[in-house]
C-alpha cells in the first residue's frame, strides 16, 4: 500500500467534501460566474475517485429544478445544499447565506451517518464555511483561493461593500487552514506580498485532460467546424467579464496587419444567459466589434459545450488569454494541449503555465499593441506554430495533467490525515 492510499487507519476508505458554494461543479462551464473553478472542482474530484477516494462535493442551490445530487463517476457526487433562496445570486452577495449552508452540511453529515475528516475548499466564500466546520467537528482544511481579493480589487473600478469581509478571511484563512494549496509560484508570492508571512502553502498547479484535448488534428478540427483550411484563426474562450480583457483582445485584431485578410477569424467563446451582467458585458464586446468594423471577422458561438471545445481549441491557430490577473489560467493549458500556442498577459500564474517564446508569448495586460503584435508573429509563421505548439503539449503532459495533480493533493490530504485523529 503506498503511502498516497486513501485508507483511514480504521481500514475505511476515506471521504472527504470539496466544498466551493458558489461554483458548482456539476453545472455546464460557461453559465454566469461558471469558470476555472468549476472545471477545477469537478475534475479534481473525479481524479481523486478514480485514485480510490471517496469524494462528496458540496455547493448551493441556485435553481429549484436543480437535482439535489449530481453522480460523476463511482466515488465522486455534487451535493447542492439549500444556502438562501433557490436562484442565481452572485458571489458578492452570497456571505449572509453562508450559515445556513453550514448547518445543512452538518445535518447531511448527521442522516448519513458520518463526518468528513478532511474538506478541501476553493474560493473565500467557502474557506468560511470550512473555518467554521472546525467549530463543530474536528477535521483538516485544505484550500485553495482562486483568486485573492487584494489582486482582484486593484484592478476593478468599483470595489463591492462586502471587499473588507472578503480581505479578513482570506488573510485568516492563510493563518490557521492546515494546507493552502497555491496553483503557481506566482500566487504564492501573492499570498506573502498581500496576506500573511504566516501559514503552510503548497504549490499544486491546476491540471487538465490530456486525452481529451489534442485527440484532434488542426484540419481535422476544422473541417468539423467548417472553417477554411487556409483561415487564420484566433480564439477567445471564457466569461465575458471586464476583467477579462476581451476589449483589448478585439482592439489587437482590428491592428492586425491581418486585418484586410477575409480569412482572418477571431472566434470569442463563452457567455451565458440574455440580460445578466454576463450578457451586458457581452453586449458592449458586440457595440466594439461593430464599431471597429471587425463584424465579418468576427464569430460570437455563445457557451462551447464541454464536447465541442477541444475541437475549437484545436482548430484555432492561437488562444489569446487577455486578463487583467488570472492566478492560475485553465484556458492556458487546455489550449497548450490541444497544441494550440497562447498568447497570454504576463500577469500571475499565466506567467507560470505560458513560457515565453516557446509555449507562446506574454504581454502586459491592456497593451492593445503588444498583443496584436504577438498575434501576428504567430499567424506570420505557420511553422513557428506548430513548433510552439508541440512544446506546448510535451509541457501540459509532463507538468499539468489532472491524474499527477490528483495523486499531489492525494498524497497532501494522507500526509494530514496521518496527523489527524478522528
Amino acid at each position: 500500500m503506498s503511502s498516497s492510499s486513501p485508507i483511514s487507519p480504521h481500514g475505511q476508505q476515506t471521504r472527504v467534501a470539496l466544498i466551493s458554494v458558489h461554483g458548482d461543479p456539476a453545472v455546464e462551464i460557461g453559465a454566469e460566474e461558471a469558470g476555472g473553478q468549476n472545471v477545477y472542482v469537478r475534475q479534481v474530484g473525479e481524479a481523486l475517485a478514480r485514485l480510490g477516494w471517496q469524494v462528496d462535493m458540496f455547493t448551493r442551490k441556485a435553481n429549484p429544478l436543480q437535482a439535489e445530487q449530481v453522480q460523476h463517476c463511482p466515488g465522486c457526487r455534487t451535493i447542492r445544499l439549500t444556502s438562501g433562496p433557490a436562484e442565481f445570486v452572485s458571489r458578492d452577495e452570497i456571505f449572509d447565506y453562508l450559515p445556513q449552508f453550514v448547518s445543512e452540511l452538518l445535518a447531511f453529515q448527521q442522516r448519513e451517518g458520518f463526518q468528513y475528516p478532511l474538506v478541501h475548499t476553493n474560493y473565500w466564500l467557502s474557506s468560511w464555511v470550512g473555518m467554521e466546520l472546525k467549530n463543530h467537528q474536528p477535521l483538516a482544511q485544505m484550500h485553495t483561493y482562486h483568486s485573492l481579493g487584494a489582486v482582484k480589487y486593484a484592478n476593478v473600478p468599483n470595489i463591492p461593500a462586502i471587499a473588507t469581509t472578503r480581505l479578513e478571511i482570506e488573510k485568516t484563512c492563510l493563518e490557521t487552514a492546515d494546507c493552502i494549496v497555491a496553483t503557481s509560484p506566482q500566487e504564492e508570492a501573492h499570498m506573502r506580498s498581500h496576506l500573511s508571512s504566516l501559514g503552510n502553502i503548497q504549490i499544486i498547479p491546476c491540471g487538465t485532460d490530456i486525452d481529451r484535448y489534442g485527440a484532434i488534428t488542426r484540419t481535422a478540427a476544422r473541417q468539423k467546424l467548417r472553417i477554411p483550411q487556409d483561415a487564420k484563426v484566433v480564439f477567445y474562450i471564457g466569461r465575458f467579464d471586464p476583467r477579462k480583457g476581451i476589449e483589448t483582445l478585439v482592439r489587437a485584431v482590428a491592428q492586425s496587419q491581418f486585418r484586410a485578410d477575409d480569412n482572418l477569424q477571431l472566434i470569442i467563446g463563452g457567455g451565458s444567459r440574455p440580460g445578466g451582467k454576463d450578457g451586458l458585458e457581452r453586449d458592449r464586446i458586440e457595440g466594439i466589434v461593430q464599431d471597429l468594423d471587425l463584424a465579418n471577422h468576427t464569430q460570437f458561438p455563445g457557451r462551447i459545450s464541454n464536447d465541442a471545445l477541444p475541437d475549437y481549441y484545436a482548430a484555432a491557430d492561437v488562444c489569446v488569454v487577455p486578463s487583467h490577473y488570472e492566478p492560475f489560467g485553465l484556458v492556458t493549458i487546455e489550449a497548450m494541449a490541444s497544441r494550440t500556442p497562447v498568447i497570454a498577459s504576463d500577469v500571475g500564474g499565466l506567467q507560470f503555465t505560458v513560457l515565453p517564446h516557446e509555449t507562446g508569448l506574454l504581454v502586459p495586460p491592456k497593451d492593445v499593441a503588444g498583443f496584436s503584435r504577438a498575434i501576428d508573429q504567430v499567424l506570420a509563421d505557420p511553422p513557428l506554430r506548430d513548433q510552439w505548439g508541440q512544446a506546448a503539449r510535451k509541457r501540459v503532459e509532463t507538468t499539468f495533467s489532472w491524474q499527477g495533480v490528483a495523486q499531489q493533493l492525494g498524497q497532501l490530504y494522507s500526509d494530514h490525515l496521518r496527523q489527524f485523529t478522528p
